[in-house]
């Protein structure tokens, strides 16, 4: 038995591998019926969606996931790697109060112990999934309303110019949607604050799948394997020019995909690294170290896609109908140089900064505890 009575704060972890099983559907299937607060991968971050829809865990994740992490008593992970940037540096830091059931299919992963008293499922998650289900397990409701709590305690904190335009597009999307991710702090931003309505959407994300450049091709695939459905494409300005050039794809091949481009004129997880850490030597990362941005709505309208510049995310709300028509169309977002990623969990010590106002940190400690 997995599940025992002594477990008063459990949650249930899930990663990329709940989908390559086939095991969604069970997923939240045990989810409504226990009402067990689910965390994700950066790679699952689509699995838990809707009302489901806590955080993910790791180095850029969701602040209140790594807090709820720190407080459990029981994580069940179900197809989640649970690599170094999820684990950390030293995985005695990695949800110090709680006792770790993980179930992986792949026996080398599994080999890696995180805890010394884990137990170990060699078995495929929808198999686990299974096991998980016929438990008479009881409900967590009041646990998971300390989480959505505290959640709420912290809305104001680790919200990015990025994080606002991701959020303005997730409020102007239909049910059920398809987005693709490119790779850098559009990722992250992205994983943090995309929240989706319904339960069969799909956030087809970089992850470790793919390099910069990775959104376009993406967007293509998924909309050609859908009968040209529509696909709304979240983009970097860095990685949207490593295959700029399928625009041509896009429209020899009439595909409706919507592309978002935020442009903040910067490499920006490199960038990012460069201001922080090497006194704002931008080799290759700023206009001041060698990188420049072309006019991307000249570059779409060669191509014969409407596209338009926007100062701020807000105007978006003038465009809705291009969200739901059936042409390619190509938005070139402004974003403020200095737009940075928050939270960060650092290497060298574990703890997520930018540092929160100590008030606030005790009040969602003290939530999460009751």
């Amino acid at each position: 038995m997995i599940f025992r009575s002594t477990y008063n704060k459990p949650i249930l972890l899930i990663g990329n591998g709940v989908r390559t099983a086939g095991a969604v559907d069970m997923v939240h299937e045990f989810a409504k019926k226990t009402n067990i607060p689910v965390l994700t991968t950066m790679n699952g971050v689509d699995l838990a969606q809707d009302d489901l829809h806590i955080g993910f865990i790791g180095t850029h994740g969701n602040r209140i996931a790594n807090m709820i992490l720190n407080q459990c008593d029981l994580i069940v992970s179900v197809g989640a790697r649970l690599g170094i940037r999820q684990v950390g540096r030293d995985p005695k830091n990695f949800a110090p109060k709680a006792d770790l059931v993980r179930c992986d299919i792949d026996e080398y992963e599994l080999s890696r112990n995180i805890k010394d008293n884990e137990k170990k499922y060699h078995t495929d998650a929808r198999d686990f999934m299974r096991i998980l289900l016929s438990e008479d397990v009881r409900d967590f409701s009041a646990w998971k309303e300390q989480c959505l709590e505290a959640k709420k305690l912290l809305e104001k904190y680790d919200v990015q110019p990025g994080n606002f335009a991701i959020k303005k597009i997730s409020d102007l999307l239909p049910k059920n949607p398809i987005i693709t991710v490119d790779v850098g702090m559009n990722q992250c931003w992205a994983a943090q604050s995309f929240k989706l309505k319904g339960y069969m959407g799909r956030i087809l994300i970089g992850g470790g799948f793919g390099a910069m450049g990775c959104g376009l091709p993406y967007a293509i695939g998924a909309s050609i394997s859908t009968n040209n459905g529509i696909v709304y494409c979240i983009c970097g300005d860095g990685g949207f020019q490593m295959n700029i050039q399928e625009l041509e794809t896009v429209k020899r091949e009439n595909l409706p995909i919507k592309i978002f481009i935020l442009n903040n004129r910067v490499l920006g997880k490199i960038s990012e690294t460069q201001h922080f850490n090497h006194g704002d030597r931008f080799a290759n990362t700023a206009a001041s170290g060698g990188y420049t941005v072309p006019d991307f709505t000249k570059i779409a309208e060669a191509y014969g896609i409407k596209a338009v510049k926007l100062n701020s995310y807000e105007d978006l709300e003038n465009y809705k109908e291009w969200f739901y028509d059936k042409e390619p169309c190509l938005f070139d977002i402004s974003l403020p140089e200095e737009t940075f990623l928050t939270p960060k969990i650092k290497f060298e010590t574990g703890m997520m900064s930018p540092k929160i106002d100590d008030e606030v940190f005790q009040r969602v400690k003290e939530t999460l505890k009751k």
